[in-house]
């Protein structure tokens, strides 16, 4: 009996569900009974076609020119470390994160897990290991079955909505202690490392931050965390959104990414001299994230909302300048002892797929790194009177990522022309749509 197998049979589990996340970080698959779930692994006969990967945000295939039109199957293999209770079902059911091969058994090269891998496996040839700790913000809602009404907070325990903003508020927070406490719950049972949580600055904000670790283990768990509040505060009859912009007047929500890296022979913080002091190589890779981090924006704000919440004065960056303990830069270092030295990147939204999220800001250091840049001065002052100085739509940022040669070599030339593809797709879809601001405004007045 495989460990698969026997974990299973101790859990008593019935049914499993095989999870693929697509590039927008929608959880794709299929859910089978145990016992075909097993013998499908064995026999390398569990399947999807392909073009799950040509999927945009609403569901739609993508034609594409750079995938085969016939659409093949791609093999699914179940990751067993990856294998997880699913704990808001009655029946015992599991899930599990699956990789992806073409029939030759080579990898997917447009899913975003093996994008990651590409990545880890460059820090690996050099002998360094990179440490990361995601914090993701969230926004609880009041149910909202129009897509034209605007978003409300939702009612707490008092009975009324949060109409003020109240971050770090202990009170606040404990409005929506039942919610928080399946979160928990359910994140306990998924083994799932999640460590703070705060109110944040908006109305029914909150943040959880991860406990730093291995960058694919972390990227699972952020990838589950979302589908885990998401049920939670269905259970209550009320809507968790990771939008980046979900309120016009609110902040946006965030991924930050915490990141470090560590010799993998000894397990030191490269990022730090044994005197306490910044090393070369962690100004480096700070470098590295200020030059490329531009053109990396589409897997670090995704949509044509992302780009909403990059508004100065709104807790969010608008430039890639850093400095230590400031919040307005895109780049804060918190300080630290040296053993635990690392640079935070404020720019992925939490709509962010959390595989591309990590993998381009750790490409991006990783570029710094190898091709010995020189960053900025720290800035001492605010960041938010500097010069706005990441792209303003996602049509900027697409072009920025088209022309970007040295990020097309790391995460495969092949996945950037497809994310291209889906995201040109979106943001086409996107332009069909008549807003009620130009409704209100030009419908009679122009």
């Amino acid at each position: 009996m495989t460990p698969l197998e026997e974990w299973l049979k101790d859990h008593r589990v019935t049914e499993v569900e095989c999870l693929v996340p697509d590039l927008t970080g929608i959880a794709r698959g299929k859910i089978l009974p145990t016992d075909k779930f097993l013998q499908s692994a064995a026999d390398n006969t569990l399947r999807l076609p392909e073009t799950i990967f040509l999927q945009t945000v609403t569901g739609v295939f993508v034609e594409s020119q750079v995938l085969d039109p016939t659409e093949p199957d791609i093999t699914l293999h179940p990751d067993p470390h990856s294998i997880r209770l699913v704990p808001w079902y009655e029946e015992p059911t599991a899930q599990v994160i699956c990789d992806a091969t073409n029939s030759d058994g080579s990898p997917v090269a447009v899913a975003p897990r093996q994008v990651l891998r590409r990545v880890l496996n460059l820090y690996e040839k050099k002998g360094w290991r990179p440490v990361v700790a995601p914090e993701l913000e969230f926004y609880l809602i009041a149910k909202n079955l129009d897509p034209d009404y605007p978003l409300e907070p939702p009612i707490g325990r008092s009975g009324r909505p949060e109409t003020g903003r109240q971050a770090y508020g202990i009170e606040a927070v404990n409005e929506f202690d039942p919610i928080f406490e399946d979160v928990y719950d359910f994140c306990e049972a998924q083994r799932l490392d999640i460590d703070t949580l705060i109110h944040e600055s908006g109305a029914a904000q909150v943040e959880i931050n991860f406990i730093h670790g291995d960058p694919m283990e972390l990227a699972d768990q952020a990838f589950l965390f979302k589908r885990t509040v998401r049920q939670a505060a269905l259970r209550h009859d009320i809507y968790a959104t990771f939008m980046a912009k979900p309120h016009g007047r609110e902040p946006g929500s965030a991924m930050h990414v915490h990141q470090s890296v560590e010799s993998k022979k000894s397990g030191e913080n490269l990022f730090a001299t044994k005197k306490g002091a910044d090393s070369k190589l962690f100004l480096h890779h700070i470098a590295g994230l200020q030059k490329y981090l531009p053109a990396a924006m589409p897997l670090l704000a995704p949509n044509v909302n992302s780009y909403r919440r990059l508004t100065p004065y709104q807790a969010a960056p608008i430039n890639l300048l850093w400095g230590v303990e400031n919040r307005t830069t895109g780049l804060r270092v918190p300080k630290s002892p040296p053993s635990a030295r690392r640079v935070e990147n404020r720019v992925p939204g939490a709509d962010a797929n959390p595989y591309l999220a990590i993998a381009a800001t750790l490409a991006c250091g990783y570029l710094g790194m190898v091709n010995k840049l020189t960053p900025t001065d720290p800035i001492q002052t605010t960041a938010y009177e500097r010069r706005f100085a990441l792209p303003r739509y996602l049509p900027e940022a697409l072009a920025k990522l088209r022309g970007a040669t040295d990020l097309k070599e790391i995460f495969g030339k092949k996945f950037v022309s497809v994310l291209l593809e889906v995201k040109e797709s979106e943001g086409e879809n996107f332009q069909e749509v008549i807003s009620a601001w130009e409704r209100e405004h030009l419908l009679l007045n122009v």
